[in-house]
């Protein structure tokens, strides 16, 4: 694969050495995307950056009437797959889904959640809470597929998802209520209003889930809700403050063959966040400042032949830092960003004895990471461009870490693009990892990945048809698996994974009525990881005829671990999904929504059948 980048760089550079000295080259006037800021840090055209950015904005994200975010990326992004366990709610601890791995990579702490730019996790665990991305407070979600630790640091090695909180009409006021119910006693409402007038502009939103579930012991409740207000000081100038707060009460089953018994946890998440970003004609950038915090309450519970457990498991965390960057374009086509990136992390643990209340710690340590970074983007000739970063990153206790990434993308005629990118990631150890339980080992060192990528995005018909291919190999080291050292169970850095595959993404604009979509993503693996499927296909179609609306899908899910090891186990299933929406006034329709309309049989996690058939109906009114 290194001789294939090296091939591919200079012929990308012969051959713009040959285009013609006069030619200009295609920019914002020829664009390939959408303007994203997550593959760069800085405001950038997607379809012109090396490393492969999926934009998925509101109307997307909202078509299915689903109100988390999860599911529809699964289906839309290629090679991202996410781990499910019922109808509604994914929970954490024992059994937790809401597992998301992109390429074989990522898993519980390896693909880094962010809000508006800052990172999103738990800070003793390192992972994403899969229960907090919810729709009604996003404006849109930008996933970085491949490692962008050289902008983000530690957790990005798989990727990134990037969610971007909602913002309010210009100068006017909008709002949303969403009501459905469906199979196993499921019910979901959401409402939302946002206002903007002059300079000031407000939204706040509110929702609530819950089901039954789909097996005894599988109930799940949840509220959420959030705020932003946002103050244009001047024509450069913008301030920003956003809340989010969420709560759910989850039920964990247990495997089919082993059920559970108050296996309950109740958990509490919340963050607040404040940022002011600067934008001129030559330069940009932003200084932001956030606190994320988490309380977690869980019965481990038991099986029908075990007693009660004696003590409920308890945890505080907490994650703040500061983040500030600014780009600027010192030359002619060129934009250079400068950054610096701190947080603190950590919280405590502790067991509660249900008797007398007594408390027996199991954690209390807290963590500091510092980071520079710089990037550029530069042209080196009418249509070759250079992106690349370099980042410094320095942990309490793993230590220092260079990170650098590189990529060249050359523009074709006619809206096309061919790009090759090279990158590292990193995932420093959790606290958990390092401290907490008898694998605990405090000298584990940062697990490390390199990314070679090579991609072609091509628009034909006027851009009514869009086509990209990504060919990646990555070769993962220092992976932080748990072993038997000296007859006992110790956290080590010994796994490491080759990984290569191919993903494939096509849309049409057949008409003003219809569209049709697919992407498909090949992944072969070393090692199998579980929730990484080998096969991922999607088969999607967007109709609206008149009032009525039909947005039905096709997905394949091949080769999916659900298990390693000796009790190796795979999936093989088709899923068939359909959404239909009628519009009985504007901005006020009904909404039916069917998921695995085929009956399948299946699991995403060993022992967690998922269910058959399942529809939701309701209404979704925007005034």
């Amino acid at each position: 694969m290194g001789k294939t980048i090296a091939f591919l760089t200079a012929a990308l550079c012969w051959a713009a050495m040959c285009a013609p000295a006069e030619e200009r080259r295609e920019g914002a006037g020829d664009s390939l995307g959408d303007v994203v800021v997550t593959g760069s840090r800085s405001l950038a055209d997607a379809g012109l950056l090396p490393q492969s950015v999926c934009t998925l904005d509101r109307p997307v994200l909202t078509e299915h009437y689903r109100t988390s975010a999860l599911p529809t990326l699964g289906e839309q992004v290629p090679g991202l797959f996410v781990t499910s366990r019922g109808v509604l709610g994914y929970g954490v601890s024992t059994g937790a889904a809401g597992t998301m791995k992109g390429r074989g990579s990522g898993g519980n702490a390896a693909l880094l959640l962010l809000l508006d730019g800052e990172p999103q996790y738990a800070g003793l665990y390192g992972h994403p809470i899969a229960d907090a991305c919810q729709v009604e407070g996003a404006q849109r979600v930008e996933v970085v597929r491949g490692p962008a630790s050289a902008l983000y640091g530690s957790n990005a090695m798989g990727g990134v998802v990037n969610m971007v909180t909602r913002q309010a009409p210009a100068d006017g006021a909008l709002t949303h209520v969403g009501l459905q119910g469906g199979s196993y006693g499921t019910l979901q409402a959401t409402a939302s209003h946002a206002v903007s007038h002059g300079p000031l502009s407000a939204s706040v939103g509110l929702g609530h889930g819950r089901t039954d579930g789909h097996r005894p012991n599988s109930a799940f409740a949840q509220w959420n809700g959030f705020a932003k207000v946002a103050w244009q000081l001047s024509a450069h100038w913008r301030a920003t403050a956003n809340a989010q707060l969420t709560h759910f009460d989850a039920s964990n089953p247990g495997e089919d063959h082993q059920p559970m018994l108050d296996n309950d946890m109740c958990v509490t998440r919340g963050t607040a966040a404040m940022a002011l970003v600067n934008r001129h004609e030559r330069t940009q950038g932003a200084l932001r400042a956030y606190y994320h915090w988490g309380h977690h309450h869980i019965d481990d519970g038991h099986t029908a032949d075990e007693t009660p457990q004696t003590a409920f498991y308890i945890h505080d965390d907490l994650m703040c830092g500061v983040s500030a960057y600014q780009s600027a374009r010192l030359l002619t086509g060129n934009a250079t960003t400068l950054g610096v990136d701190f947080q603190h992390f950590g919280g405590k643990a502790w067991n509660l004895a249900r008797a007398d209340g007594a408390r027996t710690y199991l954690a209390d340590a807290r963590e500091d990471e510092l980071a520079v970074y710089a990037a550029v983007r530069q042209d080196l000739a009418p249509r070759l461009t250079l992106d690349a970063a370099l980042r410094w990153d320095l942990h309490s206790q793993a230590g220092a870490e260079w990170v650098p990434q590189a990529g060249l993308a050359y523009t074709l005629p006619r809206q096309g693009l061919l790009s090759a990118t090279v990158a590292k990631g990193f995932r420093n150890p959790t606290i958990r990892e390092l401290y907490m339980f008898r694998p605990a080992n405090d000298a584990l060192e940062p697990e490390r990945l390199l990314n070679c990528e090579l991609a072609w995005r091509q628009r034909w018909m006027g851009g009514r048809l869009q086509t990209a291919l990504n060919l990646f190999y990555i070769h993962a080291k220092n992976l932080i698996s748990t072993e038997m050292v000296d007859g006992s169970a110790r956290n080590v850095n010994t796994g490491q994974t080759e990984n290569s595959g191919l993903e494939l993404e096509a849309s049409c604009q057949l008409s003003t009525a219809l569209q049709l979509q697919a992407n498909y993503s090949l992944l072969h693996m070393s090692n199998p990881q579980t929730a990484a499927p080998e096969h991922k296909l999607l088969l999607a179609a967007r109709g609206q005829w008149g009032r009525w609306g039909l947005r039905p899908t096709l997905q394949f899910i091949g080769g999916l671990h659900t298990a390693t090891g000796s009790q190796a186990a795979t999936e093989d299933f088709w899923l068939m999904n359909l959404t239909a929406d009628f519009r009985l006034d504007q901005g006020l329709r009904l909404f039916a929504h069917a998921e695995n309309l085929l009956a399948q049989r299946y699991e995403t996690i060993a022992g967690f059948p998922m269910p058959r058939a399942t529809v939701m109906a309701g209404i979704d009114w925007t005034f």
